[in-house]
């Protein structure tokens, strides 16, 4: 969600001063938070895709959708995947992560076991596959592995897959698991944020969602997932064996190739390291962005419990960069920081949890949370606003006002 906003609003910092070009791995940006919707037929995935060429096009951004094969970040250059070479004065990095499904035995949309929302192609596949289950239904295993950091997507698709399942009037005969590692239900990799331990809980009890806590994934077979729940010393606490006729897995996350394993500009995972104004320090003129960038764990957690980026703390990291490269093209020095807050908007199909965190990582000056039908009006909404503003090529911020709008009147019209 950040490559694309990062190139309209760095056009707009620097304008004449200097050439932006965007290197991508395809032409199409799609909506990602709208995954969950296309796996169960509620989104067509063209209903959440944007053509980018005639975009950057209009907004007098060059682009290629060739994709990076490697970062050469000593000689300022990035090798793509047909083999040309591209020179670069400044390098934004806003990949995302590559999604380590090869990690556990039998996890994934490809050659394993379960399904994937991570990526619209995945949702597409987890759709066909939701189709033919529901010609059978049996048990259902939604979730997140050790090592994973964006738990909102595993919660909302449990919650959707119940309202699903309720209006085709088969509910009754699915019994549902949620699988996490975090160490209590609601914790997101935030340590909670308001109440979500209590929303999230209730809405599971409710809904007649069984909970598996501290939980590693140990490995995949088909219509069965072995999991260790582990106790607080390390140790393992209970082993479980869960048949499942169709599970949804999120998967731990780590840098993508172009850049894995590239000395002072990632961490041991492959995320780009960076300083408070997503500057690495190795290699000052390579900025980052998003869920590619290196953040520590929240605190000390008995199995791998990764923090999100999401949308607000992406839209910040944008505004910094873009501002700092304006000033750095004038000759002026860095001196913009991202505020790092998370908006999240949790929808359940009749209902959802928001919360607001400020900052992102605790202690906060906003720790707020709340429940109700409006979450899921509040997120369509977004969704539209959102594929809009990619389509126009605009870059003001919006999150600011989502996140007031949220805690105020608690209802967007969609």
């Amino acid at each position: 969600m950040g490559g694309a906003i990062a190139a309209f609003e760095i056009k707009s910092a620097v304008g004449a001063h200097a050439d932006v070009s965007v290197v991508s791995l395809g032409d199409i940006f799609h909506f990602v938070p709208s995954n969950p919707w296309v796996a169960v037929h509620w989104r067509k995935r063209e209903a959440i895709e944007v053509n980018l060429p005639p975009v950057f096009k209009k907004r007098g951004v060059g682009f290629s959708g060739v994709g990076a094969k490697r970062v050469l970040p000593e000689q300022n250059r990035l090798e793509l995947n047909d083999g040309s070479l591209v020179d670069y004065d400044y390098l934004v990095i806003a990949t995302g992560p590559d999604l380590a499904f090869d990690e556990i035995t039998g996890l994934g949309p490809k050659g394993g076991f379960t399904q994937s929302i991570c990526h619209v192609d995945h949702a597409v596949a987890a759709a066909a596959a939701f189709d033919r289950f529901v010609e059978n239904p049996g048990p259902i295993v939604v979730g997140a592995v050790q090592g994973a950091s964006c738990f909102g997507p595993a919660y909302e698709f449990a919650m959707i897959l119940d309202t699903e399942l309720k209006r085709r009037k088969i509910r009754d005969r699915v019994p549902m698991t949620f699988v996490t590692p975090e160490p209590y239900i609601g914790h997101l990799g935030l340590d909670g944020v308001g109440d979500t331990k209590g929303l999230l809980e209730s809405e599971m009890r409710e809904r007649h969602i069984k909970w598996i806590t501290n939980a590693k994934v140990t490995s995949v077979e088909a219509g069965m997932m072995h999991v260790e729940e582990v106790a607080e010393d390390g140790s393992t606490k209970a082993s479980h064996d869960l048949p499942f006729s169709y599970s949804m897995m999120l998967p731990a996350c780590r840098g993508v190739e172009a850049v894995r394993g590239i000395e002072g500009l990632t961490n041991p995972r492959g995320f780009i390291v960076v300083d408070k104004h997503q500057r690495n320090p190795a290699f000052p003129n390579v900025f980052a962005l998003g869920v590619c960038v290196a953040i520590a764990p929240t605190g000390k957690t008995p199995v791998a419990v990764g923090v999100p980026k999401t949308g607000f703390m992406i839209e910040s990291m944008v505004t910094a960069i873009a501002r700092n490269i304006g000033a750095l093209v004038e000759g002026k020095p860095t001196t913009h920081e991202a505020t790092w807050n998370a908006i999240c908007l949790a929808d359940f199909g009749d209902g959802g949890v928001a919360f607001v965190a400020q900052p992102q990582i605790p202690p906060r000056n906003v720790n707020w949370s709340a429940s109700g039908g409006w979450v899921h009006l509040a997120k369509v909404g977004f969704e539209k606003y959102f594929l809009a503003k990619v389509k126009r090529g605009e870059s003001e911020p919006f999150y600011e006002k989502l996140a007031l709008d949220v805690m105020g009147i608690r209802k967007i019209k969609p």
